[in-house]
């Protein structure tokens, strides 16, 4: 239900062009790469899925990223404005549940974005590759690992998103931590489980796979419990 709503209010927005747009564009740097540097990618010796997302995954990544924050900066400025947030208290429904349908919605568009991704690595792999048995499945794992992987950025770009009344301000706080999660090393390894970081992971060449996807539910669980308190602070301030 909340999902439906959350649909209606971003319909006429963007939100949706928004994702799908980041999507196309992401989706074209292989097939872009393939094109020109043919000859240099089918000379390695190694699967196509591996070979693809290697050398264009975090390309692929920062726009799946700037779009997360974007859509997410979206999501609560049409609340903030005209102080739209306010009139919500007055009905049967509350900040929680708004911002877990804005959650949700996320997702889904994240989903999309995956899938459209991964419709073009299957173009490029089944175009200028040989396909062996185990793609679908490699594929598959691929995309799951990185659909887990941003779950923990959608949940913070929003927390962020409702904190701040002024979009500009949590767009500005968002692309400051993309551009912070670019310089982070990969050692210690604590450093690597910053949220925005996170998306920019492969499984493959991946050490401590499983510890990335504990580090996810983790931050998930963090960000909710924080956007309770955050509630709680607010509420205690008006």
């Amino acid at each position: 239900m909340n999902i439906c709503l959350e649909y209606k209010k971003v319909k006429r927005t963007g939100f949706i062009q928004l994702f799908l747009c980041g999507a196309i564009l992401a989706a074209v740097v292989p097939v872009v790469n393939m094109v020109f540097r043919t000859e240099m990618y089918t000379s390695i010796h190694n699967t196509p899925v591996q070979i693809l997302l290697g050398a264009n995954w975090q390309l692929m990544a920062m726009f799946n990223v700037l779009v997360i924050v974007t859509g997410t900066c979206l999501l609560y400025h049409i609340e903030y404005d005209n102080n739209s947030i306010q009139k919500l208290k007055s009905l049967p429904i509350t900040e929680s549940q708004v911002f877990l349908g804005k959650a949700a919605l996320s997702v889904i568009m994240y989903m999309s974005v995956l899938v459209i991704e991964a419709g073009a690595v299957i173009f490029c792999s089944c175009h200028w590759f040989v396909t062996g048995d185990g793609f679908w499945k490699e594929l598959c794992q691929n995309f799951i690992y990185s659909f887990i992987m941003g779950l923990p950025c959608i949940a913070l770009s929003l927390l962020v998103s409702e904190a701040c009344k002024n979009m500009w301000m949590s767009f500005g706080i968002g692309v400051v931590c993309v551009f912070t999660a670019l310089i982070l090393p990969e050692k210690p390894f604590f450093l690597s489980l910053f949220p925005f970081a996170m998306p920019f992971k492969m499984l493959a060449g991946t050490k401590h796979v499983i510890n990335y996807i504990y580090a996810s539910a983790a931050w998930i669980a963090v960000t909710s419990l924080a956007e309770l308190l955050l509630i709680k602070i607010r509420r205690s301030f008006e």
